[in-house]
C-alpha cells in the first residue's frame, strides 16, 4: 500500500457488553471522532467489536491486518489486570515485533490523572505492515492516551508500510525526522 491508496484504519472494540449490545460502545466512537480531527487524508474506518475472549482478539486483529489491510489498528479495553483482561496478550500473540515505548508513554501520561494508570496494560506491535495500538477503554483516557504517542504514529507507519500520514498540524503535531 501506498499513500496514493485508501488509508484503512481498523477500530477494535473489546468488551463483552458491547459485543452482547448491552453497552454503547463510546469508546470506539471516541477514536474515531479523535482520528478524525487528527488526520487530513481521506480514510475509511474498518469497526469490528470482539467480546474479551484471546482467540477472538486474536482473530479480529489478524483480519483486519491480513485480510481488510488497515496500516493501523487501534483497540480499546482489556488492557487492565482483571482475569478478562486479554488485549495485550492477544497483540502480542500475532506481533512480530512489540513497540513497548508506547505503553511506557500512556502510562506515564496517565498518571498524572489517576493513580490507577499504573494498573493499565497498553502496548503496542507490528504485524507485517501494520501498527497496532492497544489503548484504555475510557473515551477521557483514550483521548489523553492518543494525544501523547500519535506524533510518533506517522513516522512508524512511513517506515513499517510506506504509508504518507498527513495531520492537521493546528490539532496535532507530528514527528518526522529524515530517514535518507
Amino acid at each position: 500500500m501506498t499513500s496514493k491508496d485508501q488509508i484503512k484504519i481498523g477500530i477494535l472494540t473489546v468488551s463483552d457488553r458491547v459485543s452482547k449490545g448491552e453497552y454503547e460502545d463510546v469508546s470506539g466512537k471516541a477514536i474515531e471522532e479523535i482520528l478524525g480531527a487528527y488526520l487530513k487524508n481521506s480514510w475509511d474506518s474498518v469497526y469490528r467489536v470482539s467480546p474479551d475472549e484471546k482467540e477472538e482478539i486474536e482473530s479480529q486483529i489478524i483480519t483486519l491486518s491480513d485480510q481488510e489491510n488497515c496500516c493501523l489498528i487501534v483497540t480499546t479495553g482489556g488492557t487492565g489486570p482483571a482475569k478478562r483482561d486479554v488485549t495485550p496478550e492477544a497483540t502480542e500473540s500475532v506481533c512480530e515485533k512489540m513497540l513497548p515505548g508506547f505503553g511506557e508513554l500512556m502510562r506515564c501520561v496517565s498518571l498524572k490523572y489517576v493513580p490507577t494508570a499504573i494498573l493499565s496494560r497498553q502496548t503496542a506491535g507490528v504485524r507485517n505492515k501494520t501498527l497496532i495500538l492497544n489503548l484504555p477503554g475510557n473515551p477521557k483516557s483514550i483521548a489523553q492516551c492518543l494525544e501523547a504517542v500519535f506524533p510518533a504514529i506517522p513516522d512508524c507507519l512511513e517506515v513499517i508500510a510506506n504509508i504518507s500520514l498527513e495531520c492537521d498540524e493546528t490539532v496535532i503535531k507530528v514527528y518526522r525526522p529524515n530517514h535518507k
